[in-house]
């Protein structure tokens, strides 16, 4: 197993490394799902595409509830690395990940029962409607397996693993691009494809996940159930506030989806395709947060204050710069994207706004997953979940009462970025302070060092200097003088 690697060395080193190499894993899945909705589109069905934006609105519920695992696990196990407990660090890790697996399978069962239902809250009617319910009858089993997946990754990270951790969603990336073309046109299944895929998908990511984990670095411990009732306090001390602030964010999607609805089944598609390149374009934004956790949980583990206060400093720069970058790519490929998806009317609108114009407020979404990263790691999850439901269950629905008849289907475009705006510079400036007073707490107090006498005029300091001096190179004429 590797030791505490993110403890010496550039620390914005650390943060391009690691950001780069879970952004690849991250935007290959991200790349395959867009080229899912792509070839879906291919059929030249409306309903088919607007059902994949219905679903995956669900399945973005679950995901996140898995993120909050890997978030979980990725922080108690680096700080225990950097406090060179490697027996409690495997423990830690198993109990994520079991927990994980436990939690997201009587999740995902509930919402397979009442799928139909959660669907009519988020708009869906119609074809549109039942289109999405098979899909999600497919698909919501195997969510447990995205935990397993999240929770090695995870464990990978945290030990400073950084392009294993990528190859883990790479995988499943490659073989999804392999298996969507297959089923979808090959074998004529359409839409009903596309869920066997993504089945399939996840049981590579989970194969993968454990066979690096446990056969690579041998970090999953056998627990007894009273180890894993032990160890389950700290993990869900920080899997809890996690997973409800990740949940915010589909809350808020869920939210402007429903406010997207009302302008047709065109704006709903162009709403998926949104999504979809949004996903893509700012893959190394979603994986910051993951990124940026373990350098902060290993330097805290290890008592280096200073290079937290760096490493929080260098994540809002790299967020800042990969966006700007990220902008431009998106808004020279605007027309392309609408063309390209067949979008027409409302859809093609919303896609044109958020690429050309509004894509820039995701330096304010990074700044809050950079913020976020070191809440979760410095123990302070709550201000993360704080911070984050704030924008998506105050800020974008107040908004989107006050704005969104008037702004038409771009309305949704514009509500997220401004929230963005609002509640990242907040978070942003919290976290910065929540860093340097955390480093002013901990940080171990300076030596007793006895206190230089204070002397009347600069003459008898020298004097006493001077006869300190002569002392200390003849103590034997001093002491003559003294008798």
């Amino acid at each position: 197993m590797s030791g505490a690697t993110f403890t010496q060395g550039s620390t914005m080193r650390h943060v391009v490394v690691m950001t780069a190499t879970s952004s690849v894993g991250l935007m290959a899945l991200f790349f395959v799902d867009a080229i899912n909705l792509f070839y879906i589109s291919l059929l030249g069905v409306t309903e088919l595409a607007s059902a994949i934006g219905f679903a995956g609105t669900i399945q973005f519920f679950m995901i996140s509830i898995s993120i909050g695992f890997l978030i979980a696990g990725s922080a108690t196990v680096s700080k225990a690395i950097g406090q060179g407990d490697r027996a409690r660090a495997r423990r830690l890790s198993s109990t994520s990940l079991i927990t994980a697996v436990l939690a997201l399978a009587g999740i995902s069962a509930l919402v397979w029962i009442w799928r139909g239902e959660a669907l009519s809250l988020l708009g869906a009617k119609g074809a549109s409607h039942a289109l999405a319910s098979g899909f999600l009858a497919i698909a919501l089993p195997s969510v447990p397996l995205i935990g397993i997946g999240m929770a090695c990754s995870g464990t990978l990270r945290a030990v400073g693993e950084a392009r294993q951790a990528m190859y883990v969603t790479l995988g499943g990336g490659l073989a999804a691009a392999i298996l969507d073309p297959i089923l979808i046109f090959g074998l004529d299944l359409g839409l009903t494809g596309a869920a066997i895929a993504i089945v399939l998908t996840r049981i590579i990511i989970a194969a993968i996940g454990l066979w690096l984990v446990i056969r690579h670095h041998d970090m999953l411990a056998r627990l007894s159930f009273a180890e894993w009732i032990a160890d389950l306090r700290p993990v869900l001390a920080i899997a809890g506030p996690a997973m409800a602030t990740q949940l915010s964010t589909p809350f808020g999607n869920a939210y402007l989806t429903n406010t997207v609805a009302e302008f047709g089944d065109s704006a709903v598609a162009g709403w998926a395709v949104l999504g979809r390149m949004t996903a893509l374009a700012f893959g190394g934004i979603y994986a910051v947060a993951g990124a940026v956790g373990p350098i902060i949980g290993q330097n805290y583990g290890a008592g280096l204050w200073s290079r937290i206060a760096s490493t929080y400093r260098d994540g809002l720069i790299f967020v800042a710069c990969y966006v700007l970058v990220a902008w431009a790519a998106l808004a020279l490929a605007a027309s392309y994207v609408v063309n390209g998806f067949g979008l027409d009317g409302a859809g093609a609108e919303i896609v044109r706004a958020f690429m050309t114009y509004a894509a820039g407020g995701f330096i304010f979404t990074g700044a809050l997953f950079v913020s976020n990263a070191a809440f979760n790691n410095l123990g302070r999850p709550l201000w993360s979940t704080m911070c984050n439901w704030s924008r998506d269950a105050a800020v974008i629905p107040v908004m989107a009462l006050l704005l969104a008849g008037g702004l038409g289907a771009t309305g949704a475009v514009w509500i997220q970025a401004s929230s963005a705006a609002l509640v990242g510079t907040g978070a942003a400036i919290l976290g910065w302070r929540a860093v340097h007073r955390i480093a002013a707490r901990d940080a171990p107090p300076a030596p007793d060092i006895p206190p230089t006498p204070a002397f009347a005029t600069a003459r008898a300091a020298v004097l006493v200097g001077t006869s300190d001096h002569q002392e200390r190179a003849d103590p034997l004429a001093s002491a003559k003088e003294t008798r």
